[in-house]
């Protein structure tokens, strides 16, 4: 019997964690879904406003009752020390809310701003949860397109558009601390990209497939398995002449932007290229790949794909596919 799921979706506000967070719970078919603001308005109706100041502000403006505010230099981190401690009133009844979940066997999502990588404390729960914890990412454009439409459409513009910049400092903090802690960054495109994306993560089905392909057919490659169909390079392997053990390189290539820029740069940088044609030539263009899909069908359509352009590296003593 596998494990109750506990699902965190982290991201500043405008990101579109709600939109992500809810079709994720269909696709799941999970039935709760908590956002941490709920959770929020329930702690400050039991601690007051004259003990916790920056609990009743929201988590972008909570900076500006901090008793130590001449104590930093800088604003950015000013504004980040506020939504800390903003956010660590939250975290304790977020917990709660988990360990109420694990222990009834739920299924729960919980997204929200105060679910900050490093605060909340996840390993207590691997033992008995199956938990994932994604933090969403945003360019600043996209993310103030999407912030914008999102004040208007809970009438809170006018307070909401005035701290654009002090959201997009918590961005790129809760970024930040998700690479400290080891938590998946999940770069924001469509809604249907991203949570394809994560239950990649979630899911976990995964093979083994050898391909044999040129450095220059490199982005087909990439874009039959990341672009078309969601899915996720975990690992790569050479078999190199005279080498004892295979050269395993761990990838995690998710994302299409990052892996575009990779591939832009072996075209930009003839160095690079240069030295991955010789890591190719001396496999014979041949290498092991641990390639992640959301569900066995998509597993199955990309390895597909892959062998009806002639990527997928056959002979008689490699059946090619080894389920992980």
């Amino acid at each position: 019997m596998r494990k109750p799921y506990v699902i965190l979706v982290g991201s500043a506000s405008g990101i579109g964690k709600s939109t992500i967070s809810a079709e994720l719970a269909k696709k799941l078919e999970i039935k709760h879904l908590l956002e941490s603001d709920f959770i929020r308005e329930i702690v400050r109706g039991i601690i007051g406003k004259e003990y916790a100041p920056a609990l009743h502000k929201s988590s972008f403006d909570a900076f500006t009752v901090l008793r130590n505010k001449n104590n930093f230099d800088n604003k950015i981190d000013l504004i980040n020390a506020g939504f800390v401690e903003h956010s660590s009133f939250v975290i304790p009844a977020i917990e709660k809310v988990i360990s109420r979940a694990i222990s009834d066997y739920d299924d729960v999502i919980i997204e929200g701003v105060h679910l900050v990588p490093g605060l909340i404390n996840i390993e207590q729960f691997k033992n008995d949860a199956s938990i994932h914890f994604f933090v969403l990412s945003s360019d600043e454009e996209n993310h103030k397109e999407r912030f914008v439409k999102r004040a208007m459409q809970i009438h809170r513009g006018g307070k909401q558009l005035e701290y654009f910049a002090e959201n997009r400092i918590i961005h790129d903090f809760l970024i930040d601390k998700a690479h400290e802690n080891g938590i998946r960054v999940v770069n924001t495109q469509s809604v249907d990209g991203t949570v394809q994306n994560m239950l990649t993560s979630i899911t976990e089905t995964c093979a083994t497939i050898m391909l044999k392909n040129t450095v220059d057919e490199l982005s087909d490659v990439v874009d039959i398995i990341i672009n078309k169909h969601g899915g996720i390079i975990e690992d790569v392997t050479y078999l190199l002449p005279g080498f004892k053990e295979p050269l395993k390189r761990k990838v995690g290539a998710s994302d299409p932007d990052k892996t575009r820029k990779f591939i832009e740069s072996l075209e930009n940088k003839p160095k690079i290229k240069k030295d991955f044609k010789y890591l190719y030539n001396l496999s014979n263009n041949i290498r092991g790949n641990k390639i992640c899909a959301s569900d066995e069908k998509t597993l199955e359509n990309i390895i597909k794909d892959l062998d009806e352009k002639g990527y997928l590296y056959k002979d008689k003593t490699n059946e090619s596919k080894q389920k992980t």
